[in-house]
């Protein structure tokens, strides 16, 4: 019989950890919904102690999702896992996860603490939040560069406390599969007590090997994969969800396990994180890129016509690919709109929410004849960003651009119920619009990425606009979609500076928490 391979997902957590990804409430609610629907068996939704608003959007998820596991991060210190224990208490299945650096460098440097003050904190911390819940995981920080042996005692002590899951991080992509695979295998081997607890990794992706060394842990018995929908994460990233698990799933002749996620949700649960996150899925990425299932040379489109599993060893529909859907039109009605956002995971928190929605696709659908999940999704998201931000509102935008002159923009923008008006020229037009903004609500920050999309396919297709700004080593990423693509990248840089304002911090965490 297949064992199961355990999908945690940790596109909350650790994939909002990317810098400018981070998500609102109501977008980790959407996600989560999504990920449900995926049928991944761990959510991680989030970091409980990171801010009143991480909390908040844990509890929520941990009220509302019932088919999958809900976990909460936590520093090996009482407080986190306190909050911890109470966001995710309502919970149909809770998981309290607890962790504490082990390598010998994080020890020296980042905690001060020695190897024996490590394993009675992170004994500590297991005991605690095994008196909240009977799913307690437990990772030693950086394992990938940490001492075997200390290892093997420090996770013998964690499994008699009362851990029940047993992660494994190469948190800085430092090793290589082989390498990591030994290692897993060894202390499986070597923790008298490695029986009472599933062994599970956690990579990162720094040097491009995140998926090699989850699967390689897995060919030695791992039995749990941390990962996140395409890849997001810290620095470089995260082993991909969608990799890890098509691989293991086409490749049954190697794998003796296989995992319970409904592949035909991963394609539409990439779009939904891209559109939320603002990050573009590149089109060469495995899976769920633009190109993954597109074939360019005559050879193999000859092959692939003749024989589709010449050149294609998975079917595109297994993952999700289908044309875009055609769901909604301007004749559409109230009760269509509202059937289909439920249909897509979007669910509105009151009439007034939906119909100011319906609204705003109604105000689409005059200049755009065909209306797609795409199109509705970032649609929702933008309507999310502006109740979250209100500080400042885009009023109208005025824009010249000619041959041989230079391109000018006046805004006006509403400023907390006061309307502003600014203009300014520029190298083009969306320069002269930022400039514009610029001089009416002064920002002081950098420029760190603009980037374009558009939603779906046709020259009426909405533009889907991503910036970044860095401000006192702050990173906010802001989004906006229009049809007009100068409209949105207005959008998006309100949007983004909405975000600077902000008052809410969330801390990182692994900034060291131990008490």
């Amino acid at each position: 019989m297949t064992d199961r391979l355990i999908v945690f997902d940790t596109t909350l957590r650790d994939g909002e950890q990317s810098p400018g990804a981070s998500m609102t409430a109501d977008e980790k609610m959407r996600l989560a919904r999504q990920l449900e629907r995926l049928r991944v068996d761990v959510i991680e939704a989030g970091f409980p102690a990171a801010s009143p608003g991480d909390f908040e959007a844990v509890q929520r998820i941990a009220k509302q999702v019932r088919e999958s596991t809900i976990c909460g991060l936590a520093r090996a210190n009482a407080r986190d896992v306190d909050l911890a224990a109470d966001a995710v208490k309502p919970a149909e299945s809770p998981r309290i996860h607890t962790f504490i650096a082990t390598s010998p460098i994080h020890m020296r440097e980042k905690l001060r603490m020695s190897p024996e003050q490590v394993l009675e904190q992170a004994v500590l911390s297991v005991k605690q939040a095994r008196n909240s819940t009977g799913d307690v995981e437990f990772s030693p920080e950086d394992a990938g560069r940490s001492d075997e042996d200390f290892l093997c005692r420090l996770l013998e002590a964690v499994i008699d406390a009362g851990a029940t899951t047993i992660n494994i991080p190469d948190t800085v992509g430092y090793t290589m599969p082989s390498q990591f695979g030994e290692l897993i295998g060894n202390l499986m081997e070597r923790i008298p007590n490695s029986d009472k607890a599933i062994f599970s990794v956690h990579c990162h992706n720094d040097l491009g090997m995140a998926v090699a060394n989850s699967l390689a842990a897995v060919l030695k018995g791992a039995r749990q994969v941390e990962c996140t929908v395409n890849g997001l994460g810290e620095r470089a990233g995260n082993a991909s969800l969608e990799e890890i698990v098509m691989a293991v799933r086409t490749r049954q002749d190697f794998f003796d396990c296989d995992t319970n996620i409904d592949s035909t949700q991963i394609v539409p649960a990439s779009r939904l994180v891209s559109t939320i996150t603002g990050f573009p899925v590149q089109p060469n990425k495995a899976i769920v890129g633009a190109n993954a299932f597109a074939h360019e040379a005559g050879i193999h489109q000859d092959g692939v016509l003749k024989n589709r599993e010449t050149y294609e060893i998975m079917r595109a529909e297994d993952v999700g690919w289908s044309a875009n859907k055609l769901v909604l039109g301007k004749h559409s009605g109230r009760t269509a709109f509202t059937k289909r956002l439920s249909d897509l995971g979007i669910e509105f928190e009151s009439k007034v929410d939906r119909d100011e929605a319906f609204a705003r696709f109604k105000t689409l659908a005059d200049k755009k004849h065909e209306i797609f999940d795409e199109d509705l999704i970032a649609l929702v998201s933008e309507s999310d960003s502006e109740q979250v931000n209100e500080k400042l509102q885009l009023v109208s935008l005025r824009v010249c651009s000619a041959t041989g002159e230079i391109p000018k923009a006046v805004v006006t923008l509403n400023i907390e119920g006061t309307e502003e008006t600014g203009s300014a020229t520029g190298d083009g037009v969306v320069d002269a619009s930022y400039k514009a903004v610029e001089s009416i609500a002064p920002s002081k920050s950098n420029l760190l990425l603009y980037s374009v999309n558009n939603i779906t396919t046709g020259t009426d297709a909405q533009g889907e606009v991503s910036v970044r700004l860095e401000k006192d080593g702050r990173i906010v990423n802001g989004n906006g979609a229009a049809t007009d693509i100068v409209i949105a990248s207005v959008k998006a840089y309100v949007n983004a500076l909405n975000r600077l304002n902000q008052s809410q911090y969330s801390v990182h965490p692994q900034l060291s928490g131990t008490e």
